[in-house]
């Protein structure tokens, strides 16, 4: 099946309703208005609409197939009203009779042990449209889980169809494992690493771009997936194609795909059974959506995504780290193993087990400093290695030898 990239798909249009996602009651009245739709389509027959849409390309511009009335709707009322109108598709397949709402707080209240806590302050509450409400919005919450937003859509919330994909498997099975969203995780990491790693020449750039990727995911895996076994993962065709669009998408970095990108794309495309065409399409697809929304996802008019995300986010940690100096030194000084850590990172590479302990006693540390929350939200930990860069800065002399000052 090779799904085109068409500059509109529409299967029905709603009759003067629109949907306010930023109040109260926007559920409700969006599951009403799906209802009354009597949608009959699965989400793989969604698919090119949430692609055409920037949903799985974590860049949402419009609403996947304008079943909702065009309005003056911000990225983030987008992406949660076509997150939450994907759940609903993929729940009515199989389980139309049942309950939407109670299913998807289940599903989510479930998945929450394996995530970060995103939705720890919220569990607990009546299961209704008001609950699920907190939850989307937590779960999404654009304006909150990076300093720069576009380089959030560029990764954090690309990731978001895994939710589809393992509420998929909840929904088949009853239940969901911590082992079902790692390997889902593991997959994709492994197939965009290679990606990543297959173009001819790598900039600095490119280098932080792995980087970031790598950090931005929930789960740190010890024990990478080789290639093959990845592949071997990936059963459905709903996962081939979303496999084929985010490492098409990855390709993107630099507006262009080389020659060793495009054997790798061809030649993933043949491992999970997908036609030239389709590849050639997921390819075309991706380089339409970035060129056409040029204008208006601000990142996008810069010379290199990463770039931007570093040289932004850079003065941002360095201002915070400045304006906290005095209590952020306090906390270090009482931890004496992070302390310790820290010099090492200095003078070598830390070891993942490492990494991992300075990353969990820094969050433990933030969430003390008010003004560091940003880096406890979903996404912050993609920032912690700047934080690294910008803490001996405010330590003693002492602490680093070599040290020469700005």
């Amino acid at each position: 099946m090779v799904l085109c990239y068409c500059k509109k798909v529409n299967f029905v249009f709603l009759k003067n309703e629109t949907v306010n996602a930023s109040a109260n009651g926007w559920i409700k009245k969006l599951l009403k208005t799906l209802d009354s739709l009597t949608l009959s389509t699965t989400v793989l027959e969604l698919y090119s609409g949430l692609r055409y849409s920037g949903y799985i390309y974590g860049s949402n511009t419009c609403i996947v197939n304008d079943y909702i009335e065009k309005s003056d709707f911000t990225p983030e009322e987008i992406c949660k009203i076509n997150h939450v109108i994907t759940l609903y598709i993929c729940h009515k397949e199989t389980h139309a009779s049942e309950n939407f709402v109670d299913n998807v707080i289940t599903f989510y209240t479930k998945i929450n042990a394996y995530k970060s806590s995103f939705l720890s302050d919220i569990l607990g509450q009546k299961k209704d449209d008001s609950l699920l409400e907190k939850i989307i919005h937590k779960r999404i919450q654009i304006d909150n889980n990076l300093i720069d937003k576009s380089f959030n859509y560029f990764i954090t919330n690309a990731l978001l169809f895994i939710d589809i994909l393992t509420f998929k498997t909840f929904l088949s099975t009853g239940s969901i494992s911590e082992e079902d969203i790692q390997q889902k995780e593991a997959v994709i990491e492994t197939i965009v690493l290679n990606t990543l790693n297959s173009k001819i020449e790598k900039t600095k750039y490119d280098t932080s771009l792995i980087s970031f990727f790598e950090q931005s995911l929930r789960y740190q895996n010890q024990d990478k997936l080789n290639y093959t076994d990845a592949i071997s993962l990936l059963n459905t065709d709903l996962d081939t194609h979303y496999i084929i669009d985010l490492a098409c998408m990855s390709t993107w970095s630099d507006k262009m795909v080389d020659h060793n990108e495009r054997y790798f794309l061809l030649q993933l495309g043949q491992d999970l059974n997908l036609s030239e065409q389709h590849i050639e399409v997921s390819i075309e697809a991706i380089d339409t959506f970035f060129k056409e929304h040029e204008k208006d996802i601000v990142l996008l008019g810069s010379k290199n995504i990463v770039k931007t995300f570093y040289d932004n986010s850079s003065k941002m940690v360095s201002k915070l780290i400045s304006r906290n100096s005095k209590r952020l030194l306090k906390e270090l000084q009482q931890s004496k193993e992070l302390m310790y850590l820290i010099t090492q990172s200095t003078v070598r590479d830390l070891t993942q087990e490492e990494q991992k302990q300075v990353q969990e006693q820094l969050l433990d540390i933030f969430k003390s400093i008010p003004s560091l929350a940003i880096f406890i939200l979903p996404g912050g930990a993609l920032l912690l290695p700047l934080v690294i860069k910008f803490i001996p800065k405010l330590l003693p002399s002492g602490f680093d030898d070599n040290r020469i000052e700005d």
